[in-house]
């Protein structure tokens, strides 16, 4: 990969990073608060309620956003269509929810459940707006403007949230956090990029972005309805407590997982894009980004399942203490998520949305079958079938690689293992801290320390390849800004 490229590419990847992590960080001390402030039944209604959220919100891009971006000669006619289209999808979308709304709740036995469904799928119409801004930004490698976007509306939706959940408007201050933040990050994003819909609008082009993003639709669909199947279960086999304690265990490896994965893959699509027609540095980006990834990722995984008992008890407090067995399933779960990530983008940038799809088909087969196989044993059978198909979708996303970028999962694993050997053995020593009998506070404060400190030294005791590439990279900008 040329210098220039690189840097750049690593230098938005930075923004994004910082985007990711600002507003997260945010975000996450206002989930702690809330958490403590409101009971975990309000979360699992949350919880419900973005079930068919989530699965519309697929509609609301239509492929559409990543046709912009993997196209070489997008311009305004395009970028206009789309926009055009995605706000009459969203009008659309944001009616049927309003309809739908009382049947939801008759579905859970949950009469309260309506007017939550409709004002929080407002976030549906908010989503059009943001939309096409955000493929804007993203093709032009402008993810600074985000940074400001993102960390703004969470701030000001930090502040609504905790003041109406300390006045005791309960499962309504969790709605209203989530409303503000989409729609404070949709102003922002809007004032600060210069592009506007313009008075055009072109079925032809309309038709020529779908036929690549259609598939991505279709695909996206699927996964959308199957992440989210396994919510809609524990909720109408379980409880709402059950469900809140699932949901919740993601929280903290999503939080981590979702800095990393985010930001490397809104950089990753338009980078590999601009290079589709060269697939030996299509190559190189993807390896380059599953070992960069994992050995960031895989430590703070292994970290987390080691340390979940002390960090529940000691940030939520006792009561969430159910949600830790799901923690720890979770944390190796998302642990892999680069691997999906890289092999998924390189298919995507060479224009093979038709493998895209039946990726997901078969995948959501395999994870189907897992499902419908452990929903009635327990709601932790149901959990270690997660991981359990997350590996196996591994294999899957990195199939059609082998051909394409002669870049087999055999390949990819190797690539992977310094680090993953790394990370499990410095997780067993970091675990026998817990055997010293000390407080929760005291435990943390030498496990994280000294995790840290083995992983870095066994990284250059061991001459682990993405370590060396990271600080190069980071050696290289510090010198830039020397001399500048």
């Amino acid at each position: 990969m040329p210098n220039e490229l690189r840097n750049k590419a690593f230098s938005n990847m930075l923004w994004r990073f910082m985007e990711r992590i600002g507003a997260q960080a945010v975000a996450f001390v206002v989930e702690i608060i809330l958490a403590r402030l409101i009971v975990p039944e309000a979360f699992g209604i949350i919880a419900l309620v973005t079930v068919f959220i989530n699965i519309l919100q697929v509609f609301v891009d239509s492929g559409m956003g990543n046709a912009l971006i993997q196209k070489k000669n997008a311009d305004d006619l395009d970028f206009s269509s789309v926009f055009y289209f995605n706000m009459a999808m969203c009008l659309v979308l944001y009616g049927l929810m309003f309809i739908a709304a009382p049947f939801i709740a008759d579905f859970y036995n949950m009469p309260d459940l309506t007017p939550i469904v409709r004002v929080l799928s407002l976030m549906l119409v908010v989503s059009g707006v943001r939309n096409i801004q955000q493929a804007y930004v993203s093709r032009h490698l402008m993810f600074k403007r985000f940074f400001y976007a993102t960390l703004g509306g969470t701030v000001l939706a930090a502040v609504i949230g905790i003041g109406m959940a300390y006045k005791g408007f309960g499962v309504w201050a969790v709605v209203a956090q989530q409303l503000c933040r989409a729609t404070s990050a949709a102003v922002i994003l809007w004032l600060t990029v210069k592009w506007r819909p313009k008075l055009m609008f072109s079925f032809y082009r309309l038709k020529g972005l779908f036929s690549y993003g259609w598939k991505l639709l279709v695909s996206g669909l699927i996964d959308s309805a199957y992440n989210n199947l396994r919510k809609l279960i524990i909720g109408k086999i379980y409880t709402a407590s059950d469900l809140s304690f699932y949901d919740r265990a993601s929280y903290f490896p999503r939080f981590i997982v979702g800095n990393i994965n985010t930001s490397i893959d809104s950089v990753l699509l338009p980078t590999m894009s601009a290079e589709q027609d060269d697939k030996s540095r299509v190559r190189a980006m993807t390896r380059r980004a599953i070992k960069t990834s994992t050995y960031l990722m895989m430590p703070c995984m292994v970290g987390l399942a080691v340390c979940a008992e002390p960090v529940v008890r000691l940030i939520l407090t006792e009561k969430w203490l159910p949600c830790v067995p799901f923690l720890r399933i979770f944390s190796f779960t998302y642990a892999f998520y680069p691997i999906h990530t890289a092999n998924l983008n390189a298919i995507k940038a060479l224009g093979r949305s038709d493998l895209f799809l039946k990726l997901e088909i078969i995948k959501k087969i395999v994870g189907l079958t897992a499902i419908l196989s452990t929903m009635w044993i327990s709601v932790l059978a149901m959990a270690y079938s997660a991981l359990v198909t997350s590996i196996l979708f591994q294999i899957i996303n990195s199939w059609p690689n082998r051909k394409l970028l002669d870049y087999k999962y055999g390949d990819q694993f190797k690539d992977m293992l310094p680090q993953i050997l790394l990370s499990l053995g410095i997780g067993a020593v970091v675990y026998c801290v817990t055997f010293l009998g000390l407080n929760d506070i005291l435990t943390l404060l030498i496990q994280i320390p000294l995790g840290g400190a083995l992983y870095i030294a066994g990284s250059k005791l061991f001459k682990i390849d993405s370590f060396e590439y990271l600080f190069s990279i980071i050696k290289g900008f510090r010198h830039r800004r020397d001399v500048t």
